[in-house]
């Protein structure tokens, strides 16, 4: 059991990749491609959204985002299944982020939304798989981190 107080570090190195020749001269002369690596990791191509001039191929920070608080909350929830008795055999999530574009080229996600469909082992468990959304989405550290709201609309089948 970890003890109170226990720091973690991660590191990544993000390398801009988008110069065409004349750096930032203009707002559409150069690209927003970049390259994400952490040691011993596959790289992740990134970019920009596309209504951001991005390369809607690659990766980008908002995608990123939405699918760190999904994945944080599926392992999450499966560490709680254990806990609590009850056999998750699939999970699946499909979920959504809303990000609100300010005046002056900001902006900030005003929420996310996950939507797992989950399938355990029995009817006797669908209750408890129901329940652990919460005291997963407690021990969520990417939730945790959040200044906006993170939404589960959770379906439970047996399967």
């Amino acid at each position: 059991m970890l003890s109170m107080g226990t720091e973690h570090h991660y590191s990544a190195s993000v390398e801009w990749l988008g110069n065409r020749g004349s750096g930032t001269s203009g707002y559409r002369e150069y690209g927003r491609e970049v390259l994400v690596t952490i040691d011993g990791k596959h790289p992740i191509e990134g970019s920009a959204d596309r209504t951001f001039h991005g390369n809607a191929d690659r990766w980008n920070p908002e995608d990123l985002l939405v699918a760190s608080l999904s994945q944080c909350h599926l392992l999450s929830y499966l560490h709680v299944a254990v806990l609590r008795g009850f056999v998750v055999n699939s999970y699946v999530d499909d979920a959504v982020g809303v990000m609100e574009q300010t005046a002056d080229g900001g902006g900030h996600f005003t929420s996310v939304t996950l939507r797992p469909t989950i399938s355990v082992a029995s009817s006797d468990m669908i209750d408890a798989a129901t329940a652990a959304h919460r005291e997963a989405r407690e021990k969520c550290f990417i939730a945790n981190s959040v200044n906006f709201p993170v939404h589960h609309e959770p379906k439970v089948v047996v399967g």
